[in-house]
């Protein structure tokens, strides 16, 4: 057994593989990557590892169908669901997706008792209700990672806007995973410190804002028959990285809000500071008008799908 930590992703997938390959590009955790079809993760796995001389890594890349190989994983990442197709919400995803993650997460657990979950699989937000409850876990150690994918394309698109690098581009989404209540923060958005409203017009800012919450959707019309799974790949694994190397980042993740905006106990996308052990912390940041009503919208509408999620 690696005295290296132990992460399981859980679905084999475009978007599990790609996790599983940027994370064991990075060199410092063995990798178990698991579905139920025989042969699909046991073959990507071996792919992977088989790139590790030239990657110049020595991690373990192992595929499985059984859980008992995933045990005592430090951080589990929740891919598996049914991915979203055209015309095709989030929502549409619910029932299928609720009974998977309940079946994986209880499955996982067993297994690594002490792990921290990260979920991805669509309704995230409400995927997140059900994984806390099928884990009976501390919320703190169930984090979704929606807020990570949308800053992601806010900051390209306002990058390619202005033509700057992005690595100076400070601009998050916040509330839901959703297109109808997901929140992109111009209030509080720079670009190397000066403030987006001074650098972009309000029309542009505008259109900014609705690629934004397109963002899923765009991609699922080009690619016609999937989703995304690079960018969300390369924001999940930023979220592994924070826990494993307790980095303590302050990132836009989705969290269980006790009373902030005015929010209780609903998975809300909000800044949170993530470490070891998952959620350290949850910060209420000053928002305009609009954007706070945005935040309550979002609270609202994922209990309204929790609510609507069936049961065991």
């Amino acid at each position: 057994m690696s005295d290296r930590k132990q992460v399981t992703i859980v679905g084999a997938g475009n978007t599990g593989t790609s996790m599983a390959q940027i994370l064991a590009a990075r060199g410092y955790a063995d990798v178990t990557l698991i579905d139920i079809v025989e042969g699909l993760p046991q073959g990507k796995a071996l792919d992977i590892q088989e790139a590790s001389p030239w990657v110049g890594t020595s991690v373990r890349v192992n595929g499985t169908n059984d859980w008992a190989d995933t045990a005592g994983s430090d951080v589990v990442v929740v891919t598996s669901g049914v991915p979203r197709r055209p015309g095709m919400t989030r929502e549409d995803l619910l029932g299928t997706n609720a009974g998977i993650v309940r079946s994986v997460v209880g499955s996982a657990i067993e297994h690594s008792p002490d792990a921290t979950f990260i979920i991805f699989a669509n309704p995230m937000d409400a995927m997140c209700h059900v994984a806390l409850e099928a884990s009976g876990l501390p919320a703190a150690r169930v984090v979704g990672q929606g807020g990570m994918l949308d800053s992601t394309r806010y900051r390209t698109f306002i990058a390619m806007e202005l033509g700057v690098s992005v690595r100076d581009v400070s601009a998050w989404v916040l509330g839901g995973h959703t297109e109808a209540t997901m929140v992109p923060i111009v209030s509080s958005a720079t670009v190397g410190g000066v403030q987006l409203t001074a650098l972009m017009a309000q029309d542009r800012i505008d259109a900014v804002v609705d690629r934004t919450t397109k963002g899923g959707a765009e991609i699922v019309g080009l690619l016609k028959t999937g989703s995304a799974f690079t960018a969300p790949a390369a924001a999940t694994i930023e979220m592994v990285d924070a826990i494993l190397r307790n980095e303590r980042r302050i990132l836009p993740c989705c969290t269980l809000l006790t009373g902030q905006w005015g929010i209780e106990n609903a998975y809300v996308g909000a800044p949170i500071l993530l470490g070891a052990g998952g959620v350290l912390d949850i910060y209420e940041s000053p928002l305009s008008e609009s954007e706070t009503a945005g935040m309550v919208a979002a609270g609202e509408a994922v209990l309204e799908l929790v609510a609507a999620t069936p049961g065991e």
